[in-house]
């Protein structure tokens, strides 16, 4: 199975949703640090649709600026441009597998996708 995590190595929940991953035998992970390497609106779009959440629950708004600037009432391509100018406003971590995408808040949400 492969995985690809979007992960903050500054981040608890990043950090311990990684080391679930790292622990399933036979899994080929990518990680992606989204923070140097931001997904593409597009790719967050399909994203949070297969995980089945909108881009607005998907947006960080602890410690950002997210709702100084209206970001959580805003339009999905609003949110969407704003995360990939600013990746800080993406929650993490995003975790894609062949069995979906999920939140990985808490940590223990992967396992539905392994």
């Amino acid at each position: 199975m492969h995985a690809t995590i979007w992960h903050n190595p500054a981040c608890s929940t990043s950090r311990k949703t990684l080391a679930i991953l790292e622990a399933v035998p036979g899994i080929d992970l990518t990680v992606v640090e989204y923070l140097k390497t931001p997904p593409s609106a597009e790719k967050l779009a399909q994203l949070y649709r297969d995980a089945g959440i909108t881009p607005q629950q998907g947006l960080r708004t602890r410690n950002t600026d997210a709702i100084e600037h209206g970001l959580p009432d805003a339009n999905d391509a609003t949110v969407l441009a704003a995360m990939v100018a600013t990746p800080v406003l993406i929650e993490r971590p995003l975790v894609e597998t062949d069995k979906g995408v999920r939140l990985c808040r808490p940590q223990e949400r992967v396992e539905e996708i392994i």
